[in-house]
């Protein structure tokens, strides 16, 4: 069932878009969900954190892609007094050089945040990083899944992807005049 409200909020916020635009795989859409727009908006924001948490029962630790969800999981974690992680794409070059930022211990169970799923190459690259540094994963949940391959790409490495809304969900009924 979809989350109505998120759906709304996510319009309001005008992180809908239509039109022609080319994605970060390469691919083009004629719909764009600016995670930008719905990421600066406290609304939203607190609707993810809400919405995230509900799916979170008895978690040890969240996970945040870098950049982009790294506002969802700091909601999130203070929504759910959950501590959490950043998760980059690569070790920085200076200072600790490390690609996962926190605390993480050997063993614990880690549910990964994501803004928006299409082929799952980011959050797969986050639990692969987050495996290597000892981690327990087998969950990406995200805001919005794109329905375009990454629930089949994620289940290849045995995680589930969960999302609050999908694609379908999300353009039911859209105006695309808009």
């Amino acid at each position: 069932m979809a989350n109505d409200e998120l759906i709304e909020a996510l319009r309001a916020a005008d992180a809908v878009q239509f039109g022609e635009f080319e994605l970060s795989h390469g691919g083009t859409s004629n719909y764009y969900v600016d995670k930008y727009l719905f990421e600066t908006n406290p609304d939203c924001l607190r609707l993810i954190a809400e919405a995230f948490a509900a799916e979170l029962d008895g978690v040890e630790k969240l996970a945040g892609v870098a950049l982009g969800a790294v506002p969802l999981v700091a909601v999130t974690a203070a929504e759910t007094d959950t501590p959490y992680v950043i998760a980059r794409k690569k070790a920085k070059e200076y200072g600790t050089a490390k690609r996962i930022e926190g605390r993480l211990e050997e063993g614990e169970e880690v549910v990964v945040l994501e803004d928006i799923a299409t082929t799952g190459n980011s959050a797969l690259d986050a639990v692969e990083a987050l495996r290597e540094a000892g981690a327990v994963v087998n969950r990406v949940l995200v805001v919005v899944d794109r329905q375009e391959g990454a629930a089949e790409r994620l289940a290849e490495a045995d995680v589930e992807l969960d999302s609050l809304v999908t694609a379908e969900d999300l353009l039911a009924d859209a105006d695309e005049s808009a």
